[in-house]
């Protein structure tokens, strides 16, 4: 269904150091990084698509969060979202809901959001009965 997900970033390098500790933390493989574009993007497994792409807009416009987008993450385990929503705040993100069950989705959804440092709504989010 999706080729990939653009974010728009201000500084590269904070983002980078952002999202790769972060996404690491879920799995997720790195499939590029090319500094002097400057952009990077991260597959999904089995991959190749889609992609996650993060990168300075190309209008060369300040990008700007939308108001009611989010991009989500899937994490294998509800451990995973506890981890990876810690690392994020560590790394400067600002909280928007603390890991937790969110039983108004379904039985078993546990979830945890966050906005990156350029306001970006993200989400990690577990879809699986705990073990």
């Amino acid at each position: 269904m999706l080729s990939h997900v653009f974010m728009g970033i201000s500084d590269f390098e904070r983002a980078l150091a952002f999202y790769r500790p972060v996404l690491s933390i879920l799995g997720v493989k790195e499939r590029f990084c090319e500094p002097d574009r400057p952009w990077a993007g991260w597959e999904s497994n089995p991959g190749p698509r889609p992609l996650f792409v993060i990168a300075r807009p190309f209008n060369g416009e300040v990008p700007q969060p939308g108001n009611g987008t989010m991009v989500a993450f899937a994490a294998a385990t509800r451990d995973q979202v506890d981890a990876a929503h810690a690392l994020a705040l560590s790394l400067g993100a600002v909280c928007e809901g603390r890991p937790g069950l969110r039983p108004e989705y379904h039985a078993h959804y546990y979830g945890a959001y966050f906005r990156d440092p350029d306001g970006n709504k993200l989400c990690v989010a577990c879809h699986a009965a705990p073990l």
